[in-house]
């Protein structure tokens, strides 16, 4: 029981954290990029709301797909493709 109370309690404490919301974008943006230094990880790791981080990187997707798609829709429309 020790265990799932010092998880919970861990838990608890992360997503107490404070971070901006600014601070959690350049952090996912960077991340999608894969150029992330070990010790701004290291700092977000303390700083950041993992639940932030989460809801974030599922609408940085998001975005990247509809960028995408929106990309090829383009190049075919536009009569680039052979």
């Amino acid at each position: 029981m020790n265990d799932s109370q010092d998880s919970l309690s861990e838990f608890r404490e992360a997503v107490a954290r404070k971070g901006s919301f600014w601070q959690t974008v350049k952090a996912v943006s960077w991340s999608f990029l894969g150029i992330r230094q070990s010790s701004a990880y290291a700092h977000d790791v303390q700083k950041l709301n993992p639940l932030h981080v989460i809801v974030v990187g599922i609408l940085a997707a998001i975005l990247f797909v509809l960028a995408i798609v929106a990309l090829v829709q383009w190049v075919v429309h536009s009569g680039v493709a052979a």
